[in-house]
Protein backbone atom coordinates (compact mmCIF):
# COMPACT_ATOMS: atom_id res chain seq x y z
CA UNK A 1 0.00 0.00 0.00
CA UNK A 2 0.83 3.88 -0.96
CA UNK A 3 -0.09 6.87 -0.18
CA UNK A 4 -0.53 9.43 -3.09
CA UNK A 5 -1.28 12.51 -3.41
CA UNK A 6 -2.67 12.62 -7.03
CA UNK A 7 -2.84 16.65 -8.40
CA UNK A 8 -5.63 17.07 -11.52
CA UNK A 9 -6.27 20.29 -13.76
CA UNK A 10 -9.02 22.37 -13.13
CA UNK A 11 -9.11 23.20 -16.63
CA UNK A 12 -9.10 19.53 -17.19
CA UNK A 13 -12.60 19.65 -15.58
CA UNK A 14 -14.77 21.80 -18.21
CA UNK A 15 -15.93 25.07 -18.21
CA UNK A 16 -18.95 25.16 -16.63
CA UNK A 17 -20.97 22.99 -13.67
CA UNK A 18 -23.15 20.85 -16.31
CA UNK A 19 -20.26 20.08 -18.30
CA UNK A 20 -17.65 19.96 -15.20
CA UNK A 21 -20.51 16.78 -14.04
CA UNK A 22 -20.18 15.54 -17.07
CA UNK A 23 -16.41 14.91 -17.53
CA UNK A 24 -15.95 13.90 -13.57
CA UNK A 25 -17.37 10.65 -14.29
CA UNK A 26 -14.76 9.82 -16.43
CA UNK A 27 -11.92 10.95 -13.98
CA UNK A 28 -13.45 9.28 -11.13
CA UNK A 29 -12.80 6.62 -13.18
CA UNK A 30 -9.23 7.26 -13.64
CA UNK A 31 -8.90 8.25 -9.98
CA UNK A 32 -10.59 5.16 -8.81
CA UNK A 33 -8.00 2.81 -10.44
CA UNK A 34 -5.10 4.29 -7.86
CA UNK A 35 -7.74 2.86 -5.08
CA UNK A 36 -7.94 -0.59 -6.87
CA UNK A 37 -4.42 -1.07 -6.48
CA UNK A 38 -4.50 -0.73 -2.66
CA UNK A 39 -3.46 2.60 -2.42
CA UNK A 40 -4.27 5.97 0.12
CA UNK A 41 -5.18 8.44 -2.34
CA UNK A 42 -5.74 12.63 -1.62
CA UNK A 43 -6.87 14.55 -4.19
CA UNK A 44 -5.76 17.87 -5.24
CA UNK A 45 -7.22 19.77 -7.85
CA UNK A 46 -7.33 23.02 -10.00
CA UNK A 47 -9.75 25.53 -10.50
CA UNK A 48 -8.66 28.23 -12.62
CA UNK A 49 -11.63 28.34 -14.77
CA UNK A 50 -14.24 27.82 -11.71
CA UNK A 51 -12.61 30.58 -9.49
CA UNK A 52 -12.66 32.97 -12.40
CA UNK A 53 -16.55 31.97 -13.40
CA UNK A 54 -17.78 32.61 -9.73
CA UNK A 55 -16.11 36.16 -9.32
CA UNK A 56 -17.53 37.04 -12.87
CA UNK A 57 -20.54 36.60 -11.69
CA UNK A 58 -20.63 38.47 -8.88
CA UNK A 59 -18.88 41.58 -11.21
CA UNK A 60 -21.57 41.09 -13.92
CA UNK A 61 -24.16 40.88 -10.56
CA UNK A 62 -22.87 44.18 -8.90
CA UNK A 63 -22.86 45.86 -12.18
CA UNK A 64 -26.32 44.90 -12.39
CA UNK A 65 -27.36 45.82 -8.99
CA UNK A 66 -24.78 47.54 -6.78
CA UNK A 67 -27.18 45.70 -3.81
CA UNK A 68 -25.17 43.01 -4.80
CA UNK A 69 -21.84 42.65 -3.10
CA UNK A 70 -18.09 42.04 -4.88
CA UNK A 71 -17.18 38.85 -3.50
CA UNK A 72 -13.01 38.47 -2.79
CA UNK A 73 -10.85 35.75 -3.88
CA UNK A 74 -10.29 34.17 -0.94
CA UNK A 75 -14.08 32.55 -0.32
CA UNK A 76 -14.32 32.61 -4.53
CA UNK A 77 -11.53 30.22 -3.75
CA UNK A 78 -13.62 28.78 -0.65
CA UNK A 79 -17.17 28.47 -2.84
CA UNK A 80 -15.07 26.31 -5.72
CA UNK A 81 -13.96 24.35 -3.17
CA UNK A 82 -16.98 23.25 -2.32
CA UNK A 83 -18.69 23.11 -5.60
CA UNK A 84 -15.63 20.69 -7.56
CA UNK A 85 -15.27 18.88 -4.74
CA UNK A 86 -18.96 17.51 -4.65
CA UNK A 87 -18.94 17.09 -8.21
CA UNK A 88 -15.70 15.15 -7.64
CA UNK A 89 -16.82 13.10 -4.19
CA UNK A 90 -20.30 12.23 -5.86
CA UNK A 91 -18.62 10.76 -8.98
CA UNK A 92 -15.75 8.81 -6.72
CA UNK A 93 -18.82 7.53 -4.43
CA UNK A 94 -20.77 6.46 -7.25
CA UNK A 95 -17.63 4.88 -8.74
CA UNK A 96 -16.40 2.73 -5.54
CA UNK A 97 -19.97 1.82 -5.73
CA UNK A 98 -19.56 0.24 -8.93
CA UNK A 99 -16.79 -1.36 -8.06
CA UNK A 100 -17.71 -2.55 -4.63
CA UNK A 101 -15.74 -1.36 -2.90
CA UNK A 102 -16.10 -0.07 0.59
CA UNK A 103 -14.60 3.68 0.73
CA UNK A 104 -15.99 6.98 1.97
CA UNK A 105 -14.87 10.36 0.30
CA UNK A 106 -14.55 13.71 2.22
CA UNK A 107 -13.77 17.25 0.42
CA UNK A 108 -11.72 19.65 3.16
CA UNK A 109 -12.22 23.44 2.88
CA UNK A 110 -8.17 23.94 2.99
CA UNK A 111 -6.75 26.72 3.88
CA UNK A 112 -3.43 27.50 2.72
CA UNK A 113 -0.85 29.84 4.45
CA UNK A 114 1.40 31.79 2.61
CA UNK A 115 3.77 34.58 3.29
CA UNK A 116 2.28 38.39 3.51
CA UNK A 117 5.57 39.63 2.23
CA UNK A 118 6.10 37.00 -0.59
CA UNK A 119 7.12 38.77 -4.31
CA UNK A 120 4.60 37.30 -6.32
CA UNK A 121 2.00 40.00 -4.74
CA UNK A 122 4.40 41.90 -6.43
CA UNK A 123 4.23 40.49 -10.04
CA UNK A 124 1.07 38.51 -10.64
CA UNK A 125 1.60 35.37 -13.02
CA UNK A 126 -1.19 32.87 -12.45
CA UNK A 127 -3.94 32.49 -15.41
CA UNK A 128 -7.54 32.58 -14.06
CA UNK A 129 -10.70 32.36 -15.96
CA UNK A 130 -11.98 31.86 -19.75
CA UNK A 131 -8.78 32.52 -22.53
CA UNK A 132 -9.87 35.77 -24.24
CA UNK A 133 -8.30 36.93 -28.09
CA UNK A 134 -5.84 40.07 -27.34
CA UNK A 135 -8.37 42.32 -28.03
CA UNK A 136 -10.44 41.64 -25.28
CA UNK A 137 -7.96 40.95 -22.80
CA UNK A 138 -6.83 44.23 -22.70
CA UNK A 139 -10.39 45.77 -23.30
CA UNK A 140 -11.12 43.73 -19.53
CA UNK A 141 -8.28 45.04 -18.26
CA UNK A 142 -8.73 48.19 -18.94
CA UNK A 143 -12.51 48.04 -17.63
CA UNK A 144 -11.60 46.33 -14.84
CA UNK A 145 -8.31 47.09 -13.74
CA UNK A 146 -7.24 43.57 -14.00
CA UNK A 147 -3.92 42.26 -14.85
CA UNK A 148 -3.98 40.07 -18.39
CA UNK A 149 -1.42 37.79 -20.08
CA UNK A 150 -1.06 35.57 -23.08
CA UNK A 151 -0.71 32.06 -21.69
CA UNK A 152 1.75 29.30 -23.32
CA UNK A 153 0.35 30.34 -26.77
CA UNK A 154 -3.29 29.28 -25.96
CA UNK A 155 -4.54 32.70 -25.92
CA UNK A 156 -5.18 35.45 -23.09
CA UNK A 157 -6.26 35.32 -19.47
CA UNK A 158 -6.37 37.17 -16.53
CA UNK A 159 -3.38 36.87 -13.81
CA UNK A 160 -3.38 37.63 -9.87
CA UNK A 161 -0.70 37.38 -7.35
CA UNK A 162 0.08 33.43 -6.86
CA UNK A 163 2.39 33.32 -3.68
CA UNK A 164 4.12 29.83 -2.70
CA UNK A 165 1.92 28.12 0.31
CA UNK A 166 3.94 27.87 3.58
CA UNK A 167 1.47 25.07 4.86
CA UNK A 168 -1.62 23.93 5.50
CA UNK A 169 -3.67 24.87 8.21
CA UNK A 170 -5.82 21.51 8.20
CA UNK A 171 -2.79 19.09 7.50
CA UNK A 172 -3.22 17.24 10.67
CA UNK A 173 -6.82 16.92 9.79
CA UNK A 174 -5.85 15.17 6.18
CA UNK A 175 -3.44 13.18 7.62
CA UNK A 176 -5.64 11.89 10.35
CA UNK A 177 -8.13 11.27 7.75
CA UNK A 178 -6.23 9.21 5.10
CA UNK A 179 -4.58 7.06 7.78
CA UNK A 180 -7.96 6.34 8.30
CA UNK A 181 -8.83 5.48 5.42
CA UNK A 182 -10.95 8.06 3.92
CA UNK A 183 -10.12 9.47 0.35
CA UNK A 184 -9.32 13.00 0.56
CA UNK A 185 -10.48 16.01 -1.63
CA UNK A 186 -8.15 19.00 -0.17
CA UNK A 187 -6.47 21.86 -1.00
CA UNK A 188 -8.58 22.32 -3.84
CA UNK A 189 -7.27 25.08 -6.31
CA UNK A 190 -4.72 25.00 -4.05
CA UNK A 191 -6.21 26.18 -1.05
CA UNK A 192 -7.41 29.44 0.26
CA UNK A 193 -4.65 31.53 0.63
CA UNK A 194 -4.13 33.07 4.09
CA UNK A 195 -1.58 35.15 5.72
CA UNK A 196 -0.82 34.83 9.48
CA UNK A 197 -0.36 38.03 12.11
CA UNK A 198 -0.27 37.67 15.69
CA UNK A 199 -1.77 34.51 15.94
CA UNK A 200 -5.34 34.71 13.63
CA UNK A 201 -5.27 33.84 9.98
CA UNK A 202 -7.20 35.80 7.21
CA UNK A 203 -7.48 35.75 3.47
CA UNK A 204 -6.05 37.15 0.95
CA UNK A 205 -6.56 38.00 -2.65
CA UNK A 206 -4.22 35.26 -4.56
CA UNK A 207 -4.85 32.08 -6.37
CA UNK A 208 -2.10 29.16 -5.07
CA UNK A 209 -1.38 27.04 -7.65
CA UNK A 210 -2.70 23.89 -7.14
CA UNK A 211 0.99 21.79 -7.89
CA UNK A 212 2.91 23.36 -5.40
CA UNK A 213 -0.29 22.66 -3.40
CA UNK A 214 0.13 19.60 -3.80
CA UNK A 215 3.89 19.59 -3.31
CA UNK A 216 3.09 20.76 -0.01
CA UNK A 217 0.76 18.19 1.21
CA UNK A 218 2.54 15.36 -0.33
CA UNK A 219 5.52 16.42 1.70
CA UNK A 220 3.40 17.20 5.09
CA UNK A 221 1.21 13.55 4.76
CA UNK A 222 4.79 12.21 4.43
CA UNK A 223 3.24 10.66 0.70
CA UNK A 224 5.40 8.06 -0.94
CA UNK A 225 4.78 9.97 -4.09
CA UNK A 226 3.32 12.62 -6.61
CA UNK A 227 1.61 12.86 -9.09
CA UNK A 228 0.70 15.62 -10.88
CA UNK A 229 -1.98 14.89 -14.20
CA UNK A 230 -2.21 17.24 -17.16
CA UNK A 231 -3.40 17.29 -20.62
CA UNK A 232 -0.03 15.96 -22.47
CA UNK A 233 1.67 12.13 -21.56
CA UNK A 234 5.02 13.23 -21.02
CA UNK A 235 7.03 16.32 -20.44
CA UNK A 236 8.30 18.25 -23.58
CA UNK A 237 11.11 20.36 -24.38
CA UNK A 238 11.98 22.58 -27.59
CA UNK A 239 8.15 22.55 -27.11
CA UNK A 240 6.63 23.03 -30.80
CA UNK A 241 10.13 22.88 -32.74
CA UNK A 242 11.20 20.37 -34.95
CA UNK A 243 13.25 18.91 -32.72
CA UNK A 244 10.49 18.59 -29.47
CA UNK A 245 10.89 15.17 -27.68
CA UNK A 246 10.08 13.88 -24.74
CA UNK A 247 11.39 13.11 -21.61
CA UNK A 248 10.77 9.36 -19.56
CA UNK A 249 12.82 10.09 -16.49
CA UNK A 250 15.12 13.36 -15.30
CA UNK A 251 16.52 14.14 -12.38
CA UNK A 252 16.46 17.49 -10.24
CA UNK A 253 20.28 18.57 -12.01
CA UNK A 254 18.84 18.16 -15.31
CA UNK A 255 15.37 19.72 -14.65
CA UNK A 256 17.09 22.87 -13.72
CA UNK A 257 19.46 23.19 -16.61
CA UNK A 258 15.83 22.75 -18.48
CA UNK A 259 14.69 25.54 -16.79
CA UNK A 260 17.43 27.69 -16.97
CA UNK A 261 17.15 27.29 -20.66
CA UNK A 262 13.66 28.17 -20.36
CA UNK A 263 11.99 24.74 -21.76
CA UNK A 264 8.86 24.89 -19.83
CA UNK A 265 6.13 27.87 -19.92
CA UNK A 266 5.80 30.01 -16.77
CA UNK A 267 2.24 29.41 -16.89
CA UNK A 268 1.89 25.80 -17.75
CA UNK A 269 4.28 23.82 -17.36
CA UNK A 270 7.07 25.28 -14.99
CA UNK A 271 4.71 25.05 -11.75
CA UNK A 272 4.43 20.95 -12.43
CA UNK A 273 8.12 20.56 -12.79
CA UNK A 274 8.94 23.09 -10.01
CA UNK A 275 6.53 21.47 -7.74
CA UNK A 276 7.53 18.01 -8.76
CA UNK A 277 11.17 19.33 -8.17
CA UNK A 278 10.10 20.40 -4.41
CA UNK A 279 8.43 17.15 -3.47
CA UNK A 280 11.75 14.92 -4.51
CA UNK A 281 14.11 17.51 -2.78
CA UNK A 282 11.92 17.75 0.84
CA UNK A 283 10.64 14.45 0.78
CA UNK A 284 14.50 12.77 0.53
CA UNK A 285 14.27 11.52 -2.91
CA UNK A 286 10.69 10.10 -3.48
CA UNK A 287 9.73 9.91 -6.51
CA UNK A 288 7.03 12.69 -8.38
CA UNK A 289 5.37 11.88 -11.91
CA UNK A 290 3.92 14.48 -14.37
CA UNK A 291 1.74 12.45 -17.01
CA UNK A 292 -1.74 12.36 -18.53
CA UNK A 293 -5.07 12.04 -16.67
CA UNK A 294 -6.11 9.13 -19.52
CA UNK A 295 -2.71 6.78 -19.06
CA UNK A 296 -2.44 6.72 -15.29
CA UNK A 297 -2.54 2.63 -14.89
CA UNK A 298 0.55 3.32 -17.64
CA UNK A 299 2.17 6.37 -15.60
CA UNK A 300 2.28 3.88 -12.08
CA UNK A 301 4.19 1.21 -13.96
CA UNK A 302 6.83 3.70 -15.64
CA UNK A 303 4.63 3.06 -19.38
CA UNK A 304 4.03 6.64 -19.58
CA UNK A 305 4.10 10.40 -17.93
CA UNK A 306 7.78 11.74 -16.73
CA UNK A 307 9.77 10.58 -13.62
CA UNK A 308 10.95 13.13 -11.41
CA UNK A 309 13.92 11.36 -9.22
CA UNK A 310 16.58 13.10 -6.98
Amino acid sequence: MAKIVVAIGGNALGNNPEEQKLIVKNTAKHLVDFIEQNNDLIIVHGNGPQVGMINNGFEVANKTDEKNPIVDFPECGAMSQGYIGYHLQQAITNELNIRKIKKSVASIVTQTLVDKNDLAFKDPTKPIGSFMDEQTAKKMASLNNWNVKEDAGRGWRRVIASPKPISIIEKNMISKLVDDGFILIAAGGGGVPVIEENNFIQGVAAVIDKDFAAAKIAELCNADSLIILTAVDRVLINYNKANQSSIKEMNIKLAEQYILENQFASGSMLPKVQAAMAFVKSSNGKPAYIGSLDKVAAVLKGESGTKITK
